[in-house]
């Protein structure tokens, strides 16, 4: 939908600098947004007129904008803000001048990437350590075993079919977690199993799934070195995160009348 009222570039642009540096995308409408789901979803004539009904589509659009900004550590005061709009919409005399603001929004922009910068480093050592600890914790658990690169994995069902090389195209089920049991992808939810080139998911997957022929089920524990990295990945996988994958390989080769595609999510797609 073309938006009818845009909130300053300036602002805009804040919101955008710290989703960027934070690596996140907008959230989507949930219960903590009862207000505007219900709105979107119900009948808008309770809010009065269609003048009053824009009025609050406009609020919820910028609302979400500064609530995305807000995620991302930058809060700011709304009786300040409202402040400054209302003074702006009446005609009144503002506090700063243009060239002020852009002064004072850059200097934000700047303290606020820093911050994010921060609990990146953060965030990433803490993972590492929190994986580090878990790996340990696993390797002497009855059935996992360790390959020279790091990757843990356990086999829960062996496989009788063919088993693919790095170069394979293969069908798996898969679903996706971190070691707090948090599940943040599954092919399942996508909509059935993935096909794919092993050879172009992450290092963990592309040596797992060497590992199993067809038919065969595993979990695969990939230290962060395997997976992600530092960058992290989506909103879920943080910096340095070890993963945990039920696996089932369900055919190595290409399917009959399709291409090989990666799955919808980005969730096991290799590192560039």
């Amino acid at each position: 939908m073309n938006k009818i009222f845009k909130i300053s570039a300036l602002t805009l642009a804040a919101t955008l600098a710290l989703s960027a540096c934070g690596k996140k995308e907008a959230a989507p409408a949930s219960a903590s947004e009862p207000a505007a789901a219900s709105a979107a979803q119900g009948d808008t004539s309770s809010i009065g007129s269609t003048m009053q009904q824009a009025s609050y589509a406009m609020g919820v659009d910028i609302g979400r904008s500064l609530k995305q900004m807000k995620e991302q550590g930058a809060e700011i005061d709304l009786k300040v803000f409202t402040e400054a709009m209302q003074a702006v919409y009446d005609g009144k005399e503002i506090k700063m001048t243009e060239e002020q603001a852009q002064e004072v929004m850059m200097k934000f922009l700047q303290e606020q990437q820093a911050k994010a910068v921060e609990k990146h480093k953060a965030d990433a050592k803490a993972n590492k350590e929190k994986g580090e600890a878990f790996l340990k914790e696993n390797a002497a658990k009855e059935g996992v075993k360790t390959t020279a690169s790091g990757l843990q994995y356990k086999i829960t069902k062996q496989g009788e079919g063919k088993q693919p090389t790095k170069d394979d195209i293969v069908t798996v089920e898969y679903e996706g977690r971190l070691i707090d049991g948090t599940v943040f992808d599954s092919s399942k939810a996508n909509g059935g199993p993935a096909t794919f080139p092993l050879s172009q998911v992450i290092p963990g997957w592309t040596e797992g799934v060497q590992l199993l022929k067809e038919g065969g089920e595993a979990t695969f524990y990939i230290p962060s070195n395997l997976a992600y990295r530092e960058q992290g990945a989506g909103e879920k996988i943080g910096p340095n995160s070890t993963l945990v994958f039920d696996v089932k390989l369900v055919k190595v080769g290409a399917p009959e009348n399709a291409s090989a595609q990666q799955p919808a999510q980005v969730d096991i797609k290799k590192v560039n």
